[in-house]
């Protein structure tokens, strides 16, 4: 990786983890007299308050955490992305009912068991347009569309920061991905690539363990799925990208070490 590239993602990496950081014990400054905040609750839950200090800030503390830090990872993925690539946002054309019912017929065999996902299950499928598109217009909100000006290439990405996607959900998530790559493929007037992507954080198994979520595996093909590392490095545009990111990480998160301290003698002095 480029030094200069690697100065520019460390400071965004860095801006993303302080905002994040500063932003959060604002909050919880302004909850401090309020006996509905996320800290003062447990403090007045008889039951959690016989449990300690420590218990009831960390539980307080930790969901708040996760409710937003997801968030603050898909930006700070967006803005490293930009360096690489447009980040773009809304999709607007058409659907035909061909394309949804050819998209019904996948998830039906897939969840049957009687195909596995391929990428050239959609990527080449044709039918014939109507002259006549005004009743197909369609538009998709996504928070994760780059385009690379050198490949040519659009990529369609579901992040979900947590790391994890709920079963219940991975058919729905597929079909969404798939009206978007049709959305989006019946827009371009030019030859360029279309790809959409499932992708994850982190790995819930562990950075480089084998990723195995059945059901999600039963909708999304094996070149469909960044996970952990793979998605870093693909926002990154570079091998190297999850290991610079996770560098400065290291550094960046001192700055919620200190302000745990001072939220927990804030509340508990």
């Amino acid at each position: 990786m480029k030094i200069e590239k690697e100065i520019l993602i460390k400071q965004i990496v860095d801006n993303h983890i302080r905002k994040f950081v500063d932003d959060l014990e604002a909050r919880h400054i302004l909850e401090v007299s309020d006996p509905l905040g996320v800290i003062n609750a447990k403090k007045n839950n008889a039951f959690m308050s016989l449990l300690g200090e420590e218990f009831m800030f960390y539980s307080a503390f930790v969901r708040s955490f996760d409710s937003s830090f997801g968030k603050v990872l898909e930006n700070m993925g967006n803005a490293i992305a930009k360096i690489s690539y447009t980040v773009r946002g809304k999709i607007e054309s058409y659907l035909l009912p061909q394309q949804t019912q050819h998209i019904d017929y996948l998830m039906t065999a897939y969840e049957k068991r009687d195909a596995k996902p391929k990428i050239e299950d959609y990527v080449n499928f044709n039918c014939l347009k109507p002259s006549n598109l005004t009743s197909f217009i369609t538009s998709h909100e996504t928070d994760n569309y780059f385009y690379d000006e050198e490949t040519k290439c659009h990529y369609l990405i579901e992040l979900k920061a947590g790391g994890d996607l709920d079963n219940k959900k991975a058919k729905s998530e597929k079909i969404a991905l798939l009206n978007e790559f049709f959305i989006l493929k019946n827009s371009l007037q030019n030859e360029d690539n279309v790809k959409i992507y499932f992708a994850t954080a982190y790995n819930k198994f562990g950075e480089g363990n084998l990723w195995k979520q059945e059901r999600v595996q039963t909708f999304f093909a094996e070149e469909e799925l960044l996970i952990g590392k793979e998605y870093w490095n693909f926002v990154c545009n570079d091998p190297d990208g999850f290991q610079v990111i996770l560098e400065q990480y290291k550094s960046s998160s001192e700055y919620m070490t200190e302000v745990l301290a001072r939220i927990k003698h804030l509340y508990f002095h």
